[in-house]
């Protein structure tokens, strides 16, 4: 009998130690597939900063050649102006005392040589007000990528530049009930998030603009996709002005309803794209003009 109860608690007490084991194994197995998965996340992450990088170095090769060229236009207006004074002083120097240039043809070289260093000047100016444009155009862009990347799908939010602006186009799903203007509270958050930017760069106009498909509408409350387009837009003016503080002097409301497509709309995913709202960040028109100044010649 005490040999049985020895036998018993023996094989008890292995059973016990390879269950124990198992747990352990089991945790680790556990911990090794949530490292995997947080390593697959920052090699994802890895990827978006690459293709940002590369867009930042795209640009960047793309604003040096603009330069390369408007140096190169200034480069040659100088070599002219200095032939023209060349050739004055080869003219002067040859005629001497037997005849002396007329004083007609000495004011039509002064007038060209004026005219040729007002629009050196000028390219200048363009060059400078351009770089100066871009670089705040980039930066812009660049801080408000880095704001709405969290908890933001790419296919719902998009941003870009061209030319003097920044355009930011949110997607209906993301700011919208189906159909509605309402705004919902994840929209709320996007652009509570847009107005902080833009209440750091008070120079800056917003224009908000309302998009739809080809989908006919008709309801008590809209008449049409222009009304529908409208109402989206004047729905995120008012929750820039009322919910998050932007002054509605620096807010534009517009609809342009079915129109000015980006894709098909004889497809779904061609009429999800279409529905849209854009934000274009605008500088105010004064202040563009001032980059114009010839006041602000460099020299």
């Amino acid at each position: 009998m005490n040999k049985l109860a020895i036998i018993f608690c023996l094989a008890f007490t292995v059973g016990l130690s390879s269950c124990v084991s198992k747990k352990q194994y089991d945790s680790a197995q556990a911990e090794l597939a949530r490292q995997k998965e947080e390593i697959s996340k920052r090699d994802m992450e890895l990827n978006r900063y690459a293709q940002r990088l590369a867009e930042c170095e795209r640009r960047e090769t793309a604003l040096q050649g603009q330069v390369q060229n408007a140096e190169t236009q200034v480069r040659i207006r100088e070599e002219q102006i200095q032939d023209l004074k060349l050739q004055r002083e080869q003219q002067a120097t040859q005629v001497g005392d037997l005849t002396v240039l007329s004083q007609s043809a000495s004011q039509n070289i002064d007038r060209t040589l004026a005219q040729l260093e007002t629009k050196d000047k000028y390219i200048r100016l363009l060059q400078a007000a351009k770089s100066k444009a871009d670089s705040i155009n980039l930066a812009l862009a660049v801080n408000l990528k880095n704001v709405l990347k969290d908890g933001i799908e790419d296919d719902d939010v998009n941003i870009r530049v061209d030319k003097t602006v920044v355009y930011i186009n949110l997607s209906d799903k993301m700011l919208y009930q189906s159909g509605s203007y309402k705004i919902t509270d994840r929209a709320s958050e996007v652009l509570a998030k847009i107005a902080a930017i833009a209440k750091s760069r008070p120079n800056l106009e917003l224009m908000v603009e309302g998009y739809t498909d080809n989908v006919s509408i008709n309801t008590n409350c809209i008449s049409d996709n222009w009304d529908l387009s409208v109402l989206r837009a004047t729905s995120v003016v008012r929750s820039l002005q009322n919910d998050h503080g932007i002054d509605p002097n620096r807010l534009v409301a517009a609809g342009r309803g079915e129109f000015n497509t980006l894709a098909t709309n004889d497809t779904a995913e061609g009429r999800a794209t279409n529905r849209r709202t854009r934000i274009i960040l605008l500088p105010k028109l004064n202040q563009f003009y001032d980059l114009l100044n010839p006041d602000n010649i460099p020299e």
